[in-house]
């Protein structure tokens, strides 16, 4: 989820760690054990004045599949499901109306079930897990490929989607 964001203009700083669990400073083998109640996300800092919330939700939705409860591509498990983390009610009415735009588009013929939920405490995973695109480029584009990430999106975004 790093990648998309990370080289946009407005957007200061992305960084890949765990949220909504209930043990202090998870590692990644704590948070895929399932027992922490972590999911893995990113923490985006942003200059809404250049970038909008309403385009990180935007290039949020195209980046997964909406509809997948059990995880993500060949990630599965709670901690790899979509949720969208809000600081504010502002960000949550936004959160939920562009749920409920998306669901009313008829693009995905199952329902949306990314969850909306208040923020939690934000832990960064290690720092191999930390620009990992950039560092493993080749295990990165390859699992893109493989899982049917890349695919996905193409299929359901096409030219459409933001960049």
């Amino acid at each position: 989820m790093v990648k998309p964001f990370d080289e946009q203009k407005g957007i200061e700083s992305v960084v890949s760690g765990y949220t909504g669990g209930t043990v202090k400073n998870p590692t990644y083998q704590q948070v895929c054990s399932e027992t922490t109640g972590h999911y893995e996300a990113v923490q985006i800092t942003y200059n809404p004045e250049i970038y909008p919330y309403e385009k990180l939700l935007e290039i949020f939705w195209q980046q997964i599949d909406p509809t997948d409860a059990g995880g993500q591509f060949f990630d599965r498990g709670q901690s790899y499901q979509t949720v969208i983390f809000y600081h504010n009610e502002e960000q949550k009415d936004k959160a939920e109306r562009s749920k409920q735009e998306l669901e009313e588009s008829g693009k995905f013929s199952k329902p949306i079930v990314t969850k909306i939920l208040p923020a939690k405490e934000f832990y960064p995973a290690e720092e191999y897990h930390q620009d990992y695109y950039k560092k493993n480029p080749v295990h990165y584009e390859r699992y893109s490929i493989g899982s049917g990430r890349k695919a996905f999106i193409n299929n359901n975004w096409g030219n459409k989607r933001e960049k």
